[in-house]
Formats: structure tokens, C-alpha cells, sequence
């Protein structure tokens, strides 16, 4: 973790997870979220300028977004959609207790074959979400929840970290489709519904980022390296 996008990003959540448990802390630790949750997304949702998110998507062709580098990878509209669907239903339904971002509209512009975070799919449903969605809207919908995630952490009080996920939430989660029926996806109702929202933000909206794009920033180093990628198609 960290290779890709600095080391510096690592020992930022290590900070941030020391900081806010302490209830005396949250003002230093909401701030040390904000930042580090920017970083993590394009410059635009901050309002800051071009950051390793924004070097990492600018360049990317319509078929590199869609290519698995080897057996054990995703890909890079994988990853996007992933990261962007499970940040929206932790952030927005389980944290601030409200609706997700997501919406027919959000699943009409992206024009997504799914609506849930993508983890129970093969290889042939991966590479199919990937050719089919539209990579401007997905870019699109993840700042957009970029900026909802800094918007619900801004307003959060030092009493709201101990909060545990509401059952409420969790089974709306589930009658909304953000998670499969899957086995390899229904786990994440578990996991979540063990956490507090302290613990919410130290995954969905700042790890899990960090973790999954410096595979996806990986990838693209390796798809122009001029090895032979394991799928295209």
C-alpha cells in the first residue's frame, strides 16, 4: 500500500486511525480525513489542482480501462466502479442515515449491465461492466460521490464516531441492490454492520481507495510495458 501514490498516504491513515479514537481529537482528525480522502480523488472534487488521481485518468484509452494484466487482476473501470458504489452506500446510507447517490439516472449515464459493488462478477462479467460502462460518467458519478463523502465527514461530530451501522441501513443496502445475493458479496453487509462510523472511515472511503488504486495505477504500468496482457476480451 502506498507505492504508487506515496508513502506519505499511508502513514496519513496510520495518523488518522490513532486520531480518531480519541474523542479530544476529531477536529485534527476530520481535517487529516478531508485531506487524505481528496488525494484520493481527483483534484476536482476538492477544488485543488490536478493530484496522482487525475496523472492516472487522463491519459488512460478507452481500452485500457477495460484489460485484465494478469490471472489474478481486475480492471481499471472495475476498480472505479467498485471503489465509487461502495463508498456511496457506506457514506451516504450508512454514515449520514440518508439515500445514495445512485439513481436510474446515475445507472442510465453510466449505462451499467449491474447496480450493485461488483464483487461476486467472473471474469466475463468484468470485462463486460467494463466495455459497457461509459467511462466519463463513471469518472463523473465518482467525483460526485467524492463530494458528497467530504460534505457528509465535514458535518460529522465528535459524538457521531461511536455510532454503530443501524440494521436499518444494512437491510437497505440489501433491498436496494447495492449488494448482490451473492455469497462473495453479501459478506460486505456483515463486515459493515459490525463497524462504527469511526470505523466506516477508516475503509470504504480512505484504505479501500488507497489499496485498490495503486493496483489500478500498477496495471497501467504494466499495460505499457509491453507485456502481453492475460484478457482484452
Amino acid at each position: 500500500m502506498g507505492k504508487y501514490f506515496g508513502e506519505e498516504l499511508s502513514e496519513q491513515h496510520k495518523s488518522l486511525s490513532i486520531l480518531i479514537h480519541k474523542t479530544d481529537s476529531w477536529q485534527e482528525a476530520q481535517a487529516l480525513f478531508l485531506d487524505l480522502h481528496g488525494k484520493l480523488h481527483c483534484g476536482l472534487v476538492t477544488g485543488s489542482a490536478n493530484n496522482s488521481v487525475d496523472e492516472l485518468l487522463e491519459d488512460l484509452s478507452p481500452q485500457e480501462y477495460s484489460i485484465m494484466v494478469d490471472c489474478k487482476a481486475e480492471t481499471i473501470a472495475w476498480v472505479l466502479w467498485h471503489l465509487a458504489r461502495i463508498e456511496d452506500l457506506t457514506m451516504a446510507i450508512l454514515v449520514k442515515e440518508g439515500s445514495q447517490l445512485f439513481n436510474a439516472q446515475w445507472l442510465t449515464k453510466l449505462n451499467s449491465p449491474i447496480i450493485d459493488t461488483a464483487n461476486s462478477l467472473n471474469d466475463d462479467e468484468i470485462i463486460n461492466l467494463s466495455k459497457k460502462l461509459n467511462k466519463k460518467e463513471l469518472i463523473n458519478y465518482r467525483n460526485a460521490v467524492g463530494k458528497q463523502t467530504q460534505t457528509i465527514v465535514g458535518s460529522l461530530k465528535t459524538d457521531d464516531l461511536g455510532r454503530k451501522v443501524s440494521p436499518v441501513g444494512i437491510q437497505q443496502i440489501r433491498k436496494s441492490g447495492g449488494v448482490s445475493e451473492d455469497e462473495n458479496s453479501l459478506w460486505l453487509l456483515d463486515y459493515w454492520g459490525k463497524k462504527d462510523v469511526a470505523g466506516l472511515l477508516l475503509m470504504p472511503p480512505t484504505r479501500h481507495l488507497l489499496m485498490h488504486l495503486n493496483d489500478a495505477a500498477r496495471w497501467k504500468q504494466q499495460l505499457r510495458s509491453g507485456k502481453k496482457p492475460f484478457r482484452t476480451q
